[in-house]
């Protein structure tokens, strides 16, 4: 991360995200090399800690399951979708980010369009739709 981002991507050792985030999403070639870096790491994680689970379902929340292709190594997928306003709304609610930085990694994903064909289940969370009952059916559905 020092060797991609620079001594001033740490601050107190810890990653600065914001500082990671801006240029990230900023340059095209850093958010591949950092992806690179990331995301083997997290799949293998989630991997290691998914074969100690004692269940028969488990759920794997990633922001850019279909972008990375991991959504072929899952039985099913959901995709949880909401209008773009609501979703800058709620991550305006949740974090420390503009509105302008938010819309740049939101354009930095595929589109809810794009990933639709790919994903097995989608859930609409526009606040006009209970979320609850719509996992619930697919839950069923998986289940059966």
């Amino acid at each position: 991360m020092k060797e991609l981002f620079g001594e001033s991507a740490y601050h107190n050792s810890k990653p600065d995200r914001a500082y990671i985030a801006a240029k990230t999403f900023s340059k095209p070639d850093l958010r591949t090399s950092l992806n690179s870096i990331i995301h083997p790491k997290v799949r293998a994680e989630f991997n290691r800690w998914a074969n100690l689970q004692n269940t028969t379902l488990v759920f794997n929340e990633a922001a850019i399951l279909f972008e990375t292709g991991a959504y072929k190594n899952f039985n099913y997928t959901i995709l949880i979708t909401a209008p773009e306003e609501i979703r800058i709304n709620r991550i305006l609610k949740r974090d420390q980010s503009t509105a302008r930085e938010i819309k740049k990694r939101i354009d930095a994903q595929w589109t809810d369009e794009k990933k639709i064909p790919l994903a097995d289940f989608v859930i609409e969370n526009d606040d006009q739709k209970s979320v609850l009952p719509q996992l619930s059916e697919i839950l069923k559905k998986i289940k059966s």
